[in-house]
Formats: structure tokens, C-alpha cells, sequence
């Protein structure tokens, strides 16, 4: 596998983007959550099933994560797979985060 290719910029950008895809990630998560538990079902079994989705949720990336320069790409790949962003939000970013985003994105079937 190449080098894992992107600019100071992109790190810089992705630092000022990720609260905010996070925050819209997990209101999302909220909405299903509240969903969850209007359902039908028992109580007990909704409360449940609603730990475990929380237990399951926090582990994602789009609900918390620790920024280090050799896991950009792997972090923003994660957050495409949790559908907590799109391509689309990765318009910003350079040419050469695309490229290694998408090299790596090949390899893990993402």
C-alpha cells in the first residue's frame, strides 16, 4: 500500500470539520434512539436493546475518536462507513487525500 497522502491543510480542515459531523451524527442517533423507544414491544426489552445500541454507537467514530495524522485517512474512511458523512463533505479536502481515501477504501471494501 502507498503512503498515506494529504496536506497539512486537510489535517487542519479535518480538525475544524469533525465536531460538526459529529454533532450531526449523533442527533441522528438520537432520533432512533427516541424511535426505539416509542416502538411497541415491552419497556424492559426497549430499554434494552436501547443499552445495547448505545454501547455499540459510542464505539463509532462519529461519536468520538482521537485525531492522530496517521489515522486521518483510516478516521475519515470510518466516519463514510458509519454513513456519518458523506463524500460530498469531503469536497474541501486535497486531491491527495482523495486519492489515498480512495486507495484505502479498495483495500478495506468501504
Amino acid at each position: 500500500m502507498e503512503q498515506q497522502r494529504y496536506t497539512r491543510k486537510d489535517m487542519k480542515l479535518f480538525r475544524e470539520k469533525l465536531s460538526g459531523w459529529q454533532e450531526a451524527y449523533m442527533d441522528r442517533l438520537c432520533k432512533e434512539y427516541v424511535k426505539l423507544l416509542s416502538g411497541e414491544g415491552k419497556p424492559s426489552e426497549r430499554f434494552w436493546e436501547l443499552d445495547k445500541r448505545m454501547k455499540e454507537d459510542k464505539q463509532h467514530t462519529g461519536v468520538r475518536c482521537t485525531i492522530s495524522r496517521a489515522d486521518l485517512i483510516l478516521l475519515a474512511a470510518n466516519l463514510l462507513y458509519e454513513d456519518a458523512i458523506t463524500m460530498e463533505d469531503l469536497s474541501d479536502f486535497s486531491d491527495e487525500f482523495h486519492k489515498s481515501l480512495e486507495e484505502h477504501r479498495k483495500i478495506w471494501g468501504v
